[in-house]
Formats: structure tokens, C-alpha cells, sequence
């Protein structure tokens, strides 16, 4: 009898995601060199698959963080040629696919929230495009980093993604198990802000010159 399908199914740890990661941002470094706004962008590996021990779906995520956000039509003749096509979501609402869901208590406008999402199907790659003043642009990085400096809540985190992803067997898609992880970070918030607030320095790398090669 073949298993049922979970969409949001984990994989163990892979030491093999980071310089898979690594390879795909350098090529995006490369082909974006001369899209407006590049001078202050930053490119990230981002997700689970960025934080080591943590299990995660096989998918990296990456983002692009750059103002002003780049149309469709400017990212495509750049992104598709490695492999890229733009994401529409499986549903209508499907979360994080042409804006993110606000988080309270943000003093922000609208359009901050507004993104794009890129696939790469040959690689299992998501790339997140988002304004660089979009707030889950900066708590993506923000978040990653608490986790890989903070042990056990990574492992709090991980016993919530299995048990969420347990729910999942059957369905058509993972847009519940996506929003339902939102319980974790609202339980963390007032503790990963306050981290935020006392971290030194800054988040994500800048996107350097064609000619560069790999950090």
C-alpha cells in the first residue's frame, strides 16, 4: 500500500543544503548585478534549511531583499535563464506568495508587505523577493540566527514543525501547516525581539559586483 501524501513532510538535517544554498546565491548575485536598487541589496539563505540540526522540508529558501521591488517583468530575463519561474500559489490566499501576512503591532504602510516568489524545480529552491524595508524580510534573517544561537528553541521549534507536519498527510498543499506555525512565533516574540534589539551589527550581505566570486 503506497504511504499517503504529506506535503509537509520534514527531512533530517542535510549538511548539504548550506553550500547548495551558497552555490544558487552566488549565481543570483552574478545575474542580478545591474538591476535597480542592487547597490543596497542583500541576498540570504533563509528558513529551516539554513539553521544546522534543524529538520526542515527539502526546500531551500532564499530572499532578496532590494527597493524599489522589482516588477515581474524586470526579474524574469535575469531569473529564468538559471531556472527560476514565478510562483502563483496553490490557492488564492496561499500565504507568502505575492504578499506576506502582517504581523501586529508593526507601524508600517501597506505595500511593505507586497513580494514575489520564485521556484526552482530542478534544485528544490523558493526565492523570496521582498522590499528591503519589508519587516519579514528583516525577521526572516533576525530568526534564522536566533535559532542557530539558541539551541533549545530550535529543538521547541522542531517538535512543533513535526507535529504540525503530522497534520498534513493528505492534503493538496502545506498553506495550513504554514500559517499554524505562526503559534510558535507568537509564543516567542517579546524573547526573540528583545534578542533582536541587543544583536551586534547588521543582517544579510549586500549583493556584491559580477566579478566577485563567492564569500
Amino acid at each position: 500500500m503506497t504511504a499517503a501524501h504529506n506535503p509537509a513532510a520534514l527531512s533530517p538535517p542535510d549538511p548539504r543544503w548550506a553550500p547548495r544554498a551558497e552555490h544558487l546565491l552566488h549565481e543570483l548575485r552574478v545575474a542580478l548585478v545591474d538591476l535597480p536598487g542592487t547597490e543596497h541589496a542583500l541576498l540570504d539563505h533563509i528558513g529551516s534549511t539554513s539553521v544546522p540540526g534543524l529538520a526542515a522540508k527539502p526546500f531551500l529558501d532564499l530572499q532578496l531583499r532590494i527597493l524599489p521591488l522589482p516588477a515581474d517583468l524586470e526579474l524574469s530575463p535575469r531569473l529564468a535563464p538559471l531556472g527560476w519561474t514565478r510562483a502563483q500559489g496553490s490557492r488564492p490566499d496561499s500565504p507568502g506568495v505575492h504578499r506576506d501576512l502582517p504581523r501586529g503591532g508593526e507601524p508600517v504602510g501597506d505595500e511593505v508587505w507586497r513580494k514575489s516568489l520564485w521556484i526552482h524545480a530542478s534544485e528544490s529552491a523558493v526565492l523570496h523577493v521582498r522590499r528591503l524595508d519589508s519587516p519579514w524580510g528583516r525577521y526572516t534573517v533576525d530568526f534564522r540566527d536566533w535559532l542557530r544561537a539558541h539551541p533549545d528553541e530550535r529543538e521547541r521549534y522542531a517538535d512543533l514543525k513535526h507535529r504540525l507536519a503530522d497534520l498534513e498527510v493528505g492534503k493538496a498543499d502545506f498553506d495550513d501547516y504554514t500559517r499554524a506555525k505562526t503559534v510558535y512565533f507568537d509564543a516567542v516574540q517579546t524573547t526573540f525581539e528583545a534578542w533582536s534589539r541587543t544583536r551586534d551589527g547588521g543582517s544579510g550581505r549586500a549583493v556584491p559586483p559580477a566579478a566577485s566570486d563567492r564569500e
